[in-house]
């Protein structure tokens, strides 16, 4: 049986270089705004919160609130 990632979420494990598909897919979604963000474009993410980000705003903002 094939599996198609279609235009579904993906599931990653997100390390400090890259990150690692568990679950294929073609977007995750910023754990700030809610966005989705394709993979090919996905810059940007934190490794102790495992959660990814559609900016380097959303990212600063998340940080400094779990601070």
């Amino acid at each position: 049986m094939l599996m198609s990632s279609g235009d579904s979420e993906a599931k990653l494990s997100y390390g400090p270089n890259g990150f690692r598909v568990l679950r294929p897919g073609q977007h995750v979604f910023c754990a700030v705004t809610g966005e989705a963000v394709p993979l090919e474009d996905l810059r940007y993410w934190s490794v102790d919160l495992q959660e990814p980000y559609a900016s380097a705003e959303a990212a600063t903002r998340r940080l400094t609130e779990s601070k």
